[in-house]
């Protein structure tokens, strides 16, 4: 639907909100426009019911949405974003009497296969990185994707990246992650030697934001449609057989870190996942996996003699 001017009964929270994410939270920009988005579309079939204040939408208005959302043909993971937007925004303005009930709880999102992230091969991973510096930016792309690949970076981290939070002596580089968590990470030799050639030529390319780690030929700091774009087409240069993207070099470090630890724990601190599960699902880790790493491992898990 398209989006309306809100009315500012409606508006004001919702700036409010977002400055919360922005300025507390510190999420990303690109989270905190796709918040937007969500809930401003939610505003919008707001007004289009003539309805201006956030306290009075009802369970069965939210239903309605949901409905026309399904009418104008989203999605079902565009709704389930949609829902789970609206509902962080209601906790928000419940914490904040902003609402006196979440009208959102309770309503399911339509049910949506979720695929398993692919990941490349070792193999395919030594052929995408073998790149010639045929230039600066040739130097500057595989210091990006050695670095993601090294220490399973999110892009939006990536792109975030100051120069002072790469310590190349002790190998490691400070990220903020999603909802303002820190995390240390190791960075892999290879990884480190990319970036000292790439922060050699890098002083060409200072602009108006001069801490940035990696920067574009515009003098700016690199951005996420900027990555995408050379990681696909550096996958197609390197004749690799499927398409390259800044997720799949985050999903082949973890698994292929997997496969060689089994130390599932780690790859979750590594990922900077909150929960087990979603290190479970991002790893392709199937429960009969989960059983024989415990049966190996726990003391109480070997079963009793058949003979006993």
């Amino acid at each position: 639907m398209k989006p309306v001017l809100l009315p500012p009964t409606l508006e004001s929270w919702v700036s409010d909100y977002l400055r919360y994410l922005s300025d507390e939270r510190q999420y990303s920009p690109h989270t905190v426009t796709n918040y937007q988005r969500h809930i401003e579309n939610a505003g919008t079939f707001l007004v289009k019911h003539k309805v201006t204040d956030w306290q009075r939408v009802s369970p069965e208005m939210v239903k309605r949405f949901v409905i026309e959302c399904r009418h104008q043909r989203l999605k079902p993971r565009s709704i389930a974003l949609a829902l789970s937007s609206l509902r962080s925004f209601y906790k928000y303005l419940l914490a904040n009497d902003g609402a006196l009930t979440n009208p959102v709880e309770g309503i399911s999102a339509p049910k949506f296969d979720k695929p398993l992230p692919k990941n490349l091969d070792v193999d395919q991973m030594s052929q995408l990185l073998e790149i010639d510096p045929e230039d600066d930016l040739a130097i500057r792309d595989r210091a990006m994707m050695e670095l993601m690949y090294s220490s399973g970076l999110r892009l939006d981290e990536l792109v975030s990246c100051n120069v002072n939070d790469v310590d190349s002596i002790n190998r490691e580089i400070w990220v903020l992650g999603k909802g303002g968590k820190e995390r240390v990470l190791p960075v892999g030799t290879t990884a480190v030697d990319w970036l000292e050639q790439w922060l050699k030529v890098r002083p060409a390319y200072l602009g108006q934001d001069p801490d940035a780690l990696f920067l574009s030929k515009q003098k700016r700091r690199i951005s996420h449609r900027q990555v995408r774009t050379r990681m696909k087409q550096w996958g197609l240069k390197q004749n690799i057989d499927t398409s390259i993207h800044p997720h799949k070099l985050r999903h082949s470090f973890a698994s292929h870190v997997l496969e060689s630890s089994q130390d599932l724990r780690a790859v979750q601190e590594l990922l900077g996942h909150a929960n087990l599960s979603t290190t479970q699902v991002y790893t392709h880790l199937d429960f009969q996996h989960l059983a024989k790493v415990y049966d190996a491992a726990h003391p109480r898990a070997k079963l009793k003699n058949k003979d006993e």
